[in-house]
């Protein structure tokens, strides 16, 4: 049973929409690390130094480097990131991802000699075990701040962090290549991984002035704070009658659903009709956003561009300009996603990068051993189209999707486990395209081109449309007995922050109301 979006004529402030940018932005400074722990590998594969430090390392073995990452992932997404989330909330959930995925960092940079590649592969696990926390409590934090609405547009920000990680990455890589001296060689790829602890640092010393998430906060029994949070979220005095609303729906919301549930174990994501509809569907979809390819084209850019006959810097120049394209295509997104709705995003950007990899596959077959420099160069245009479609889909949308349909009380835990799915995803498609390319060439291509095929139908079929659903509301969507609640006028959360409303105030008696102001913080 499904029921039609709503959307209140309320609207909030100018301040509440700026605030939220604000916080939603500087929760990207996570994503940043993020893109940029995974974009800066791609570099450094390429690089001399790192060649002759760990003694020029095999194609397999580099897959082996890359791969074993979602290893940290996948223990991390399964076993620690959700604990935290919940338990300690979703800033120090993010704060402590960051600050393990600095002592992977500087593992990795250590990596010399004879015991250069196990230190790598240390330093990988490390990092992958801190960016699984970062990967999820940053887009939980943003969809649990945001109001329905406009969600898409403060959780895709998660996305636009990563690709910024990854633009950088490029071009710090490119940067440090004319560095050809012998210090370069030795210090170049290391100088390069140590940038990331640049952003690191600074989520570190910020995250803790930004509030806690009212939904969090409720959860936790601490009403009271999540008033203050939630006030100061939305610009609006704590004894507004909006505020109290919003708050009135998130504390019946989880108190229903501790009433309803005997059982809060994480095995009721499998056991539970309603929550397994929502899991499956989350845990397929990160599934599918790793093995549509992306993860190989991050990785391996430049070697892809390399086999293209393009020299090593130019190939690293390419490959910042692809990543600081998908930046702009990521925040197109944001609008796109609220606009258009998930569902569609996410099949167009399925078939234009089927259609893309069709012809990268295609090409070298028709004019092997780049003998034809017209089709090399259209190989690069359709390796941009590529990005294209996977930043206005999968990229951005795989985890606003994920971040919004579970309830309060097993969202961190629903999007952590259904994050493992990635995991495996990422593990075998980056195994897949070293080896395929070694034996099969560019028919390696038609291996993603299918699974984008068979994700945009699967899609299409089966999953509803989340666009302008409150979180509460999800239970429409994926509970087959689900009884709607009467029309409520102050709903939570689905009034909205364009301009074309004045605020007003409630002087209604509210309980145990604070006398704190609308700028305080949790």
């Amino acid at each position: 049973m499904a029921y039609p979006p709503t959307s209140s004529s309320r609207s909030l402030p100018p301040t509440a929409s700026a605030r939220l940018l604000v916080i939603c932005l500087f929760f990207g400074l996570a994503s940043l690390a993020w893109g940029y722990n995974i974009g800066v590998m791609a570099s450094i594969y390429v690089h001399p130094g790192f060649v002759k430090a760990l003694h020029k390392p095999s194609k397999a073995t580099t897959g082996t480097i890359t791969s074993i990452y979602y290893l940290g992932t996948w223990t991390s997404y399964l076993f620690i990131s959700h604990p935290l989330a919940d338990k300690y909330g979703r800033r120090v959930a993010a704060a402590s991802g960051i600050f393990i995925t600095g002592i992977g960092a500087a593992i990795q940079t250590s990596a010399n000699g004879p015991a250069g590649i196990a230190v790598m592969i240390l330093g990988r696990i490390v990092c992958g075990v801190g960016l699984a926390i970062v990967s999820t409590s940053v887009p939980l934090y943003q969809s649990e701040v945001a109001p329905a609405k406009h969600r898409g547009r403060y959780v895709v920000i998660n996305h636009v962090g990563l690709v910024a990680g990854l633009a950088v990455a490029f071009w710090v890589g490119y940067g440090l290549s004319h560095w050809e001296t012998p210090r370069g060689t030795y210090f170049g790829w290391r100088f390069s991984m140590a940038v990331q602890f640049i952003p690191e640092i600074l989520f570190l010393l910020g995250v803790f002035f930004c509030p806690e998430t009212p939904r969090w906060l409720v959860e936790h029994g601490r009403s009271a704070a999540a008033r203050k949070s939630l006030a100061w979220l939305r610009a609006l005095d704590p004894a507004d009658k909006l505020v109290t609303d919003e708050l009135r729906e998130i504390e019946r919301d989880v108190e229903q659903r501790k009433q309803a549930a005997t059982s809060q174990s994480w095995t009721m994501l499998f056991t539970d009709g309603p929550l397994f509809s929502r899991f499956w569907r989350a845990a397929l979809l990160q599934f599918m956003a790793q093995m549509c390819g992306n993860s190989s084209m991050k990785y391996y850019l430049p070697s892809i561009f390399m086999s293209l006959g393009i020299e090593r810097k130019t190939t690293l120049m390419i490959a910042g300009v692809e990543s600081t394209l998908k930046i702009a295509c990521t925040v197109f997104d944001s609008w796109l996603v609220d606009r258009y709705g998930r569902r569609l995003t996410l099949v167009l950007s399925c078939i234009v990068m089927a259609f893309a990899l069709l012809l990268n596959g295609a090409l070298p077959i028709a004019y092997p051993k780049n003998i034809n420099r017209v089709a090399d160069y259209v190989c690069i245009v359709f390796i941009f189209i590529y990005t294209f479609g996977f930043s206005i889909g999968f990229g951005p949308s795989a985890w606003v999707y994920g971040s919004e349909i579970f309830p309060t009380n097993f969202r961190a835990r629903g999007l952590n486990i259904a994050a493992s799915g990635s995991s495996i995803g990422a593990i075998i498609s980056s195994q897949t395209w070293p080896i395929g390319m070694r034996r099969i060439g560019s028919k390696t291509h038609f291996i993603f081109m299918t699974t984008n095929i068979v994700s945009a139908v699967i899609i299409w079929l089966f999953y509803p449309e989340t666009s302008r659903r409150s979180l509460e509301d999800m239970e429409a969507l994926f509970n087959p007995n689900y009884k709607p609640r009467k029309p409520n006028q102050s709903a939570l959360e689905l009034y909205h922050d364009e301009e074309d409303n004045e605020i007003t105030s409630s002087d209604d008696d509210i309980d145990d109301a604070p006398p704190s102001s609308a700028g305080a913080q949790a």
